[in-house]
């Protein structure tokens, strides 16, 4: 069980960072244990994380600030082991190295930091950027298939949903009503059908014209002909 100073602590950083919230970081205690805190740390432009959602968990010591909190990271992100320990100055893994005036948000804005950072430690793993962009693009879709990060980070479920939203309206926009609702190539196709029944009327009219020239033709010579083979009887 919690120490009461613990709780109160805890209780003060929470108005705190709600008062002044860290950049690219959100954080809150469960509502049933205020010693486990949950985390959503947002990618920085510029690097391989922008754009990504990382959700996180804080274990605090019932002796906090006296003694340093756990910290893990549960949506894979190409940097840290999820599920496991993340070895920081500011976490139980050195707790020579703690300062009892550290704060929540002292602790999100050094793991940020250190998460931007290539360095290895005890919890961190080696991949490379094109690996770190493609998680960072799946992570929110992963946070939202966890109940409890559905229920603590309301906002960031309904950020996922207007992006699926999007991408539905996208994928099937609305067809227009009349003539316009035919797809282009539809369209294509009619005008090039038109085309060609013109193209197919003006052969047809040029092969009648060639066909009926040869005929008149050969009336008029046989008639000129036979004038003029009459014309000796006639002078008869």
């Amino acid at each position: 069980m919690a120490e009461k100073s613990c709780v109160k602590r805890l209780q003060k950083e929470y108005r705190a960072l709600c008062k002044e919230p860290v950049s690219h970081v959100v954080a809150r205690p469960s509502p049933n244990d205020i010693l486990e805190w949950h985390y959503v740390l947002e990618g920085s432009e510029g690097t391989p994380f922008a754009g990504g959602y990382y959700y996180g968990k804080i274990k605090f010591p019932p002796e906090y600030p006296y003694k340093p909190p756990g910290i893990r990271m549960i949506t894979p992100n190409g940097r840290f082991m999820t599920q496991k320990k993340i070895c920081l100055s500011m976490s139980d893994f050195h707790p020579e190295s703690w300062n009892p005036m550290w704060s929540v948000s002292s602790i999100l804005t050094g793991l940020l930091s250190f998460m931007m950072d290539n360095s290895p430690t005890t919890g961190s793993v080696n991949t490379t950027v094109s690996e770190k962009l493609r998680l960072a693009k799946a992570s929110l879709a992963f946070n939202c298939k966890n109940p409890t990060f559905r229920k603590l980070f309301p906002e960031y479920v309904d950020k996922h949903n207007k992006q699926q939203q999007l991408v539905s309206e996208h994928l099937s926009p609305e067809s227009p009503q009349g003539e316009n609702s035919k797809p282009e190539t539809e369209k294509v196709v009619n005008s090039s059908g038109k085309d060609v029944k013109k193209v197919d009327t003006l052969r047809n009219t040029r092969r009648n014209q060639k066909q009926s020239f040869p005929t008149w033709m050969m009336l008029l010579l046989v008639s000129i002909f036979g004038i003029v083979m009459a014309l000796p009887l006639l002078q008869l």
